[in-house]
């Protein structure tokens, strides 16, 4: 019997999380990714804790005309300027399931543009 997508995003998405971990010096940048929206973490598992968080629905980037593509860069500057303030340089990428093109590819190039490293 054939897998549905959101099995297999779960399938791929716990093998993935068996190796990559989030600390306080290098923490876990989770991307989600719905039809609309995109949204974007830096988890300190450790500790259990969320660190920073950034979604395209905010006011800045939804006034903003341009595709969900162009939206999704727009996030990945967005999260990697807040990092840098905070002191953050280095993160683990957890992709989340999602196959590394489109607007998850688009997120992470423009994070390593804004001075993000993984």
């Amino acid at each position: 019997m054939a897998l549905t997508k959101l099995k297999r995003r779960n399938r791929i998405k716990k093998r993935i999380r068996k190796i990559v971990t989030g600390t306080s010096e290098r923490p876990r940048m989770c991307v989600f990714r719905s039809n609309k929206q995109i949204y974007v973490q830096l988890i300190d598992d450790l500790e259990g804790k969320t660190l920073l968080s950034a979604t395209s629905n905010v006011k800045e980037n939804s006034e903003k005309e341009g595709t969900k593509t162009d939206k999704a860069s727009m996030l990945g500057k967005l999260i990697a300027e807040k990092a840098l303030a905070v002191g953050i340089t280095q993160v683990v990428f957890d992709r989340n399931g999602y196959l590394y093109h489109g607007r998850v590819k688009q997120l992470a190039d423009a994070a390593r543009k804004g001075g993000l490293k993984f």
